[in-house]
């Protein structure tokens, strides 16, 4: 299944080469645990495996922002859609988790935790710190909700695939 985005940018190549994959889940922790290895999967069939610093990264961020939208972006009876895309260059990767909950468009970005033993409070934190770019905008397709767009560029050597196998 894709999902329709608007090419990246960043890459300024054509969106007909752009990797796209979108799905619905759950709004539960067992949906959010099934999102990020979905996600890592992916990651290795685009050519980034599982232990590459990459995949680690990117499934770092994608479960950080899952588990925000099943703890704080849940209506009870409707679902979240995670939409990863690598760009046609493979140096860009986008995260979307998009959630049916309206509200949480703060325009401040979080601080450091100030208590280092505390349970939570570092996961926006963390994604903050390894994304290029970090946006919430309200929700595109109709209904209630809002999209949190992570971007996060490639840095060093990336693998070039001639054909990903399906």
């Amino acid at each position: 299944m894709t999902t329709e985005v608007p090419p990246i940018e960043h890459t300024g190549q054509s969106a007909a080469h752009t990797e796209e994959f979108s799905m619905c889940f759950t709004s539960t922790p067992r949906g959010a645990r099934l999102a990020r290895r979905l996600a890592s999967h992916r990651l290795d069939v685009w050519g980034f495996p599982y232990e590459s610093e990459v995949n680690e990264t990117v499934t770092l961020v994608v479960a950080e922002l899952t588990a925000n939208a099943v703890t704080h972006g849940r209506v009870p009876g409707r679902d979240f859609r995670l939409s990863p895309t690598l760009a046609a260059a493979r140096d860009l990767v986008r995260i979307e988790v998009t959630d049916t909950r309206d509200g949480g468009l703060s325009p401040t970005w979080p601080c450091a935790p100030q208590d280092a033993e505390a349970e939570g409070g570092r996961g926006l934190w963390l994604v903050f710190r390894l994304a290029s770019r970090l946006s919430v905008e309200p929700r595109t397709e109709g209904g209630p909700g809002k999209t949190v767009r992570a971007e996060l560029v490639l840095c060093g050597e990336v693998p070039v695939i001639d054909k990903v196998p399906e």
